[in-house]
């Protein structure tokens, strides 16, 4: 039996107009009580085509039609979120234990003490695939939501996951090509882990080329969690103006980026994933947890701050995701 959600995203994602301010520019989150940081990178507001066109190598329906796509300003992280972080969530003990060992003047770790955390995981996510300074893997897009929720509550800054369309914006970094460095696939491997060059494993963060924007493994390594309901013909019906599907249903959602078990096709800017139940098949458990894909592990994802901070309203609407029914 699955659950099906409706996850509620706070406005002013998408506008007419484009703002900046001189405070918009590269940081570095400190996570309290740790040694942990997270590097987020000024993304420019500004307008762009979404999808690919019907002559490039590799497409699929799913991305077209093209159409424009204009957004505000916002942060993404620099990387893919990785365990070293992910596991002060996942496990409150550890979240204490660093803590003793590191000054936390903001008394976050106080802050977080209600936190809602997931389920102890049965088996070791990583797979022995590595984890310092590795992508976390296996989350669903459930419990990605949730660590944004104890990441605001423990920095008291609002983090969320990107849409589709902020994602493929980011990637691209002002591009127009299958990759965000052409469309000469002899390069993949300078800015990519895929399935020729992975040794079918997942790679730390960070050792490939970033795209023009600074952003790294936004091709390949793992793919990443975006906000949207993954509808194979939304360019083709979506609301004038409108470039995000919200989640009504727990399958499928959408996944970008491609991993480091995919083809060159599949980790183009455009191309998109659908989330799939199978995605859990190993899990032994009934139900199948909310918080573990345990035949995921080439999923993780990355974290986006809008310029433009929600009203509180909004961003208790966004981390509270309503149950509908169960099927």
């Amino acid at each position: 039996m699955y659950k099906k959600f409706l996850y509620l995203i706070p406005s002013l994602i998408f506008s007419n107009s484009i703002a900046q301010n001189s405070d918009f520019k590269n940081y570095t989150q400190k996570i309290g009580g740790s040694a942990q940081v997270y590097d987020m990178v000024a993304i420019p507001g500004g307008e762009f085509t979404m999808g690919s066109p019907k002559t490039e190598k590799g497409r699929r329906e799913d991305e077209g039609p093209q159409h424009k796509v204009k957004l505000e300003p916002f942060w993404m992280g620099k990387f893919e979120v990785v365990w070293d972080i992910y596991d002060l969530y996942a496990f409150k003990n550890m979240e204490k234990e660093m803590a003793l060992r590191h000054p936390d003047p903001d008394k976050s770790v106080a802050k977080t003490d209600a936190s809602t955390r997931p389920s102890p995981p049965y088996v070791d996510m990583s797979f022995g695939m590595g984890r310092a300074g590795y992508p976390a893997i296996n989350m669903t897009q459930y419990a990605a939501i949730h660590f944004c929720k104890w990441l605001y509550e423990k920095t008291g800054i609002f983090y969320r996951l990107p849409t589709e369309a902020e994602w493929e914006y980011a990637c691209r970094a002002g591009s127009t090509t299958a990759y965000s460095f052409g469309n000469d696939a002899s390069k993949i491997g300078e800015y990519a882990w895929y399935q020729k060059n992975s040794d079918a494993s997942y790679k730390k963060i960070g050792l490939k080329k970033p795209n023009a924007w600074g952003l790294h493994d936004m091709h390949g390594n793992v793919m990443e969690w975006t906000l949207d309901q993954y509808i194979p013909d939304y360019y083709a019906k979506q609301p004038k103006g409108e470039a995000y599907a919200p989640v009504t249903e727990l399958y499928p959602t959408a996944v970008r980026g491609g991993s480091w078990d995919d083809e060159p096709e599949n980790i183009r800017s455009a191309a998109r994933t659908a989330s799939k139940p199978e995605w859990k098949i190993l899990d032994p458990q009934l139900p199948k947890s909310e918080w573990w894909m345990t035949s995921a592990s080439f999923v993780g994802f990355r974290l986006v701050r809008p310029l433009k901070t929600p009203s509180a309203e909004e961003i208790k609407a966004y981390f509270s995701p309503t149950l509908i029914e169960d099927y």
